[in-house]
């Protein structure tokens, strides 16, 4: 199928081929032993639920629920610790180590959370800046995590500026799960944490009978780091097939399918959202060349549309919060409506194909949690 964007009046939906056959390096087989040595690890549920399966006309379908994951309702935690584990043995390889170190970031909630709490289980301080429009809980269960919390009057972006600006100092390390030129050593990092979440899938499929692997994989973004991550996970193998890889972006900031239709990484003014987490207006620079290549397609949803995904999900015994909702939302829009037949054959679906959604977020911590992936 050759490269093709919408108009205004249809779904805001990017496909192009060739994706599957792109390939990357994989990531450090120590990232998860690293992982496997935290006292509160375990591989989060793989939940099949057939009545999804039987609406969207597919064989199987499988949700990875993040909604408890190290103690979290949220993945972040596995980049976080990956990275800060890193970054500090860095440090102090280099010489350079001032103590106490202070750990920045900027966050619209989960990510500033699992870096709070990896700070607090080292012992170590941590200062979080948050963008207007996170909800009060999210900001509190921070603050819980005895992180400094500063509320920024700007958004996203404008958060991540002034965490920058603060990790300058020499006791300060900025650990930030979006990349930018001169940045990019510890997202990379993070990114290696996310990919754990991708190896379970695999162990999981396999113990259920799917040991073919998934068909397709839908996952939300908002840098685009964890859709990096699985990118760099399903294309850096050689020894089964591809599955192929949708991204679901609210329609408020969907700064990854405007980047793929314009064939270069844009930013887009970002509007009010549900998604919060989602809610970023420019790619990550290191996660743009694996999503150019690797991603087969890109949707952006209503945030009714999310609204409703997470409420049928919760019927079926999922917790997902708008963010992590996102894939059921973005699939049911793919495989609806005008065009819903050409865009079924882009993603490669038929009857029997297995498919499986990234819901990235439980509801536990407040009633807008949010990711930032």
């Amino acid at each position: 199928m050759s490269d093709n964007a919408s108009s205004p009046r249809t779904l805001p939906w990017f496909s192009r081929s060739g994706a599957r056959a792109w390939r990357c390096a994989p990531v450090p087989a120590e990232v998860r032993d690293f992982h496997r040595t935290l006292p509160d690890y375990a591989p989060t549920a793989l939940r099949e639920l057939p009545p999804l399966a039987a609406e969207l006309g597919v064989g199987r379908v499988f949700v990875k629920d993040e909604s408890h994951r190290l103690g979290l309702p949220a993945f972040k935690a596995l980049g976080a610790s990956w990275a800060v584990h890193r970054a500090l043995a860095e440090r102090a390889r280099s010489g350079s180590a001032q103590e106490p170190v202070t750990l920045v970031t900027a966050t619209d909630g989960n990510h500033g959370r699992a870096l709070a709490r990896t700070a607090r289980l080292l012992g170590r301080p941590a200062r979080v800046f948050v963008p207007r429009g996170v909800h009060p809980g999210a900001v509190a269960a921070i603050a819980a995590e005895q992180a400094e919390v500063t509320e920024v009057a700007g958004d996203y972006d404008a958060a991540v500026r002034l965490a920058s600006e603060a990790a300058a100092a020499p006791d300060a390390l900025l650990v930030q799960d979006t990349a930018w030129p001169g940045y990019e050593q510890i997202p990379r990092w993070i990114v290696e944490g996310y990919t754990t979440l991708c190896a379970e899938i695999d162990e999981q499929l396999a113990a259920a009978g799917a040991g073919e692997g998934p068909g397709l994989v839908v996952v939300p973004v908002g840098v685009g780091s964890l859709a990096q991550a699985v990118v760099t996970h399903y294309r850096s193998r050689t020894a089964r097939a591809a599955p192929a890889l949708l991204s679901v972006e609210p329609e408020s900031a969907a700064c990854v399918l405007a980047s793929l239709v314009r064939g270069e990484p844009v930013g887009v003014a970002t509007g009010a959202t549900t998604m919060a987490g989602l809610n970023c207006g420019t790619p990550s620079s290191i996660a743009w060349p694996d999503l150019s290549g690797g991603l087969d397609a890109a949707v952006a949803v209503s945030d009714a549309a999310g609204a409703d995904a997470a409420a049928d999900l919760a019927a079926l015994g999922v917790s997902s919060g708008p963010c992590g909702a996102a894939p059921l939302a973005g699939l049911r829009a793919a495989l609806t409506g005008e065009g819903a037949a050409d865009r079924r054959a882009a993603l490669d679906l038929g009857p029997a194909s297995t498919v499986v959604l990234l819901s990235t977020e439980g509801t536990a911590a407040n009633p807008h949690a949010t990711t930032s992936g």
